[in-house]
């Protein structure tokens, strides 16, 4: 275990070594070619991009059936001794299972490549767009969102089949970000840079299913009271039936008993 009292950029440290750092409570680092960087405290608005992208890209994750997750804050090396820790990352759940399982820090190591990763851009945007592009490219991760509220825009970057570096695309107000690795997963870039209160989200999604279920049961009275309506007219057909049948008994009756007397014989004495 490296020693928490230690100052940022003592020496150079290892993986390894990074791996068992804890420094400052409640900061956390980044390691670059072996060096500690420590992350800056997010703004309020940086959380709520973030908490928002969870939970949209959790939403669309679980409607398409795919066995992958959202996590933030989760490490991934890019170098020998250099680690980030991007803000989203989407990968397969059985890695994340994996990491759990672990007493060490979580970050991803080189076999545990993610699927995308998102920098919501602060103080030190100019590496979200330079250097840690380039680690995650060189690492060949598939897709790569920077997120920057102060510029108003969506950089996405995604790896095309045979090409070694990024093909990158701006997303702006009024557009709509398509993810080129998750096709159906569509958000607006208004809703990403000014996103509501995902506590409001989840209200109105409870409000949503409470109106459904109501909806279900009025749906299903419905279908109670027509089936009712349905047996009593049936019913009454087969009733309406009965007194046909037996009009017509009673006057074949009627005529038999004509035919009888006819013959001078008297019905009334036929057992």
């Amino acid at each position: 275990m490296v020693d928490s009292t230690v100052d940022v950029n003592p020496k150079t440290l290892t993986f390894a070594e990074y791996l068992e750092y804890t420094g400052k409570p409640g900061v956390l680092y980044e390691l670059y070619r072996g060096q500690l960087i420590e992350m800056p405290t997010p703004t309020g608005l940086h959380k709520l991009i973030c908490k928002f992208l969870i939970q949209e890209f959790l939403r669309y994750l679980v409607s398409a059936n795919l066995n992958l997750v959202a996590i933030d804050l989760t490490g991934v090396r890019t170098e020998k001794t250099t680690s980030r820790i991007p803000d989203v990352v989407v990968l397969i759940k059985s890695i994340w299972k994996n990491v759990c399982a672990r007493k060490q820090a979580a970050v991803l190591d080189f076999e545990e490549k993610p699927l995308l990763v998102v920098e919501v851009t602060a103080q030190n945007w100019r590496d979200d767009y330079s250097t840690k592009l380039a680690e995650y490219s060189r690492l060949d991760i598939p897709e790569y969102w920077i997120v920057d509220p102060e510029r108003s825009r969506v950089r996405l970057c995604s790896k095309i089949s045979g090409e070694e570096s990024y093909a990158e695309r701006d997303f702006l107000p009024g557009d709509e970000v398509n993810s080129a690795q998750f096709p159906g997963l569509i958000l607006p870039v208004d809703r990403i840079l000014d996103p509501p209160d995902v506590d409001y989200l989840v209200r109105e999604e409870l409000r949503l299913r409470q109106e459904l279920e109501e909806l279900k049961g009025q749906l299903n009275a419905e279908r109670q009271r027509a089936e009712a309506e349905e047996r009593t007219s049936e019913a009454e057909r087969t009733s309406e039936a009965a007194e046909r049948t037996s009009e017509a008994e009673r006057q074949r009756a009627e005529q038999l008993a004509q035919y009888l007397q006819a013959l001078g014989i008297d019905p009334d004495t036929i057992n």
